[in-house]
């Protein structure tokens, strides 16, 4: 008996069955298996295409901030231009005695927040000496959260800038005038607006930059 072979497929064909239609079919299947995978095939880009739109608008919006930022790296306060948190501390020379902002009123000052344990206060202790030595405007120190003898010892050390230094042994004060960390500095006017804030250590440019040229020209003029 004559059994037709599928020599493709290696198996036998049913008896009568057209050897040629086979081929045509299985060519068909074929084809059509060809075209349906075609499409997974190809490259996926969608995985690579995400990734890098979604990088490139990163870029823009950081390039758009730096462009526009005249300050990067600055913490802006909230502060600025706002009143100062009213406050009231004892003095590191005598604890029975008070100084806060109602003593300060009508006039320019500098704040500065400070500890013996900020190597930073250290560092900026030379350029607070020399504003001390040049400027009428007063520097009022607040040592946080700090021990008082050491405070004491640490200014009889290193020189004492200030005018006069208070207290802020529990911090209250630093945390409504929202300070990060020592050294911070403000510069407050007669009417009591903080005018700007400094983050980090107090340097001679600085001081003419950033506190001098905010000064009333008479103050400005009398600093060297």
């Amino acid at each position: 008996m004559n059994t037709n072979v599928d020599t493709h497929l290696g198996t036998p064909a049913p008896a009568g069955a057209d050897p040629s239609s086979r081929t045509e079919s299985h060519s068909s299947t074929t084809a059509g298996a060809d075209a349906n995978a075609s499409p997974d095939s190809k490259p996926s880009f969608n995985r690579f295409l995400i990734p890098i739109v979604t990088f490139a608008l990163i870029a823009v919006v950081l390039a758009v901030g730096i462009k526009h930022s005249g300050d990067v790296g600055v913490i802006h306060s909230p502060l600025i231009g706002k009143p100062a948190p009213a406050w009231n501390l004892p003095l590191l020379a005598d604890a029975s005695r008070m100084i806060g902002s109602k003593n300060l009123q009508g006039r320019w000052y500098v704040l500065n927040v400070w500890g013996t344990w900020c190597y930073a206060c250290r560092d900026e202790q030379p350029a607070l000496l020399a504003i001390a030595h040049s400027s009428p405007i007063p520097i009022i120190g607040v040592d946080w959260r700090d021990d008082d003898a050491q405070a004491r010892n640490w200014l009889a050390q290193l020189g004492d800038p200030y005018a006069t230094v208070a207290t802020d042994h529990d911090g209250h004060m630093a945390i409504d005038w929202g300070v990060y960390g020592a050294p911070e500095t403000f510069l407050v006017n007669p009417a009591g607006l903080v005018v700007f804030k400094q983050i980090g250590a107090m340097t001679p440019e600085v001081w003419r930059r950033e506190f001098l040229s905010r000064l009333p020209a008479e103050l400005a003029g009398r600093s060297s």
